[in-house]
């Protein structure tokens, strides 16, 4: 489940860059770690598009799935 982008302010956000990301910069995502309660997400393409917030425990269920696979 995702949340509201609208309840973050994301003007000061440090965004970090997936370490999976190809050395030409295509196909990445980035996030924000820094939220207590949220993981910002987005296209590191399109810095200006659209963020997905997942909650903290979502995406760590998510990481740690792909971990496995």
């Amino acid at each position: 489940m995702t949340m509201s982008s609208s309840e973050y302010d994301f003007a000061s956000a440090v965004w970090h860059k997936s370490s999976y990301s190809g050395g030409d910069g295509g196909d990445c995502l980035e996030a924000v770690t820094d939220h207590p309660d949220a993981v910002p997400v987005r296209d590191s393409k399109a810095t200006g598009g659209p963020v997905l917030v997942f909650r903290t425990t979502t995406w760590s269920f998510f990481i740690t799935s792909l971990k496995r696979s």
